[in-house]
């Protein structure tokens, strides 16, 4: 593998690198407002939640690496402590781009880019009404990390308000991501839609002790021809099939054709995962080694 010591790499290649590499990210699209009550929106991609108790929303507008000047969104907030953090959904992200344009101080990136300014509940700063969530929030500590160019510059928030629509829920008053449709920021110029094919379930073993990964037979374990998704899955289940479990499978009849070829029972095995018939997989797996 290629290795490489940060410090070594100029600020923007090691940048690239980064957001590359830590993606995606969500993103906050800041509203701040400075000492005059102007109005400003930029949107930030170094951002996610960090604590429910108080609530905690954590983003940086970074030092700009090529000259270390900052940015109007950390001006405001050392002027007036309170942002409102709006969602950046799919119908918005090529507006969300243009308030990322470094207009000069006292432009209003509302207008520029064709958002509508909501006033707040509890907060100064103006919500973004084309967002479906809107997070008024008031700013706890602001913490600087060296005062270099592209250093962060973690501003540390606490949620005192919180706006939804109603139409990004689903039955079970879960937000649904296909209605909120999110998009999140990759490396470069490229971004994620966090909605239809793009989303996966993957369930969590916090009420189920899995059997893990080293109980598996080790015809299972070295598998050429299942991944380490399809191990991980294996391993989630509570226990190995038990020998009746496996006869009884073994008895039909295009199990009994397959049992002696190991690609193709494998192969089975693994469209059986795949449509999250996950058990069964793993008992078929396991009729190689019934004695």
């Amino acid at each position: 593998m290629k290795q490489i010591n940060p410090s070594d790499l100029p600020n923007p290649e090691l940048l690239k690198l980064l957001q590359g590499g830590v993606a995606p990210r969500p993103i906050a699209l800041a509203s701040t407002v400075d000492g005059e009550g102007r109005p400003n929106l930029s949107p930030f991609s170094f951002y996610n939640l960090f604590g429910i108790n108080p609530t905690t929303l954590i983003f940086s507008p970074a030092r700009r690496g090529r000259d270390n000047t900052t940015k109007h969104t950390f001006e405001n907030l050392k002027e007036v402590p309170e942002v409102v953090i709006n969602a950046v959904t799919y119908s918005m992200v090529q507006q969300i781009s243009l308030s990322s344009t470094e207009y000069g101080k006292g432009v209003n990136e509302f207008e520029k880019a064709g958002f509508t300014a909501l006033e707040s509940a509890k907060v100064k700063p103006f919500r973004v009404k084309e967002s479906p969530l809107q997070f008024e929030c008031k700013v706890r500590e602001i913490i600087e990390t060296s005062g270099k160019p592209g250093s962060g510059n973690l501003v540390i928030c606490e949620i005192v308000h919180i706006h939804l629509d109603e139409n990004i829920f689903d039955e079970t008053g879960t937000i649904d991501p296909d209605k909120i449709d999110l998009v999140g920021r990759m490396g470069a110029n490229y971004y994620v839609r966090a909605s239809g094919n793009a989303k996966f379930v993957v369930p969590k073993p916090l009420t189920t002790l899995g059997i893990g990964v080293d109980a598996l037979p080790d015809s299972i374990r070295l598998s050429p021809y299942l991944s380490g998704n399809d191990l991980g899955q294996l391993g989630n289940q509570e226990q190995l099939p038990g020998s009746d479990e496996i006869k009884k499978l073994k008895e039909q009849d295009n199990l009994r054709k397959l049992a002696s070829d190991t690609k193709a029972l494998h192969t089975y095995a693994k469209s059986l995962i795949a449509a999250g018939d996950v058990y069964r997989a793993l008992t078929v797996l396991m009729i190689p080694e019934l004695k």
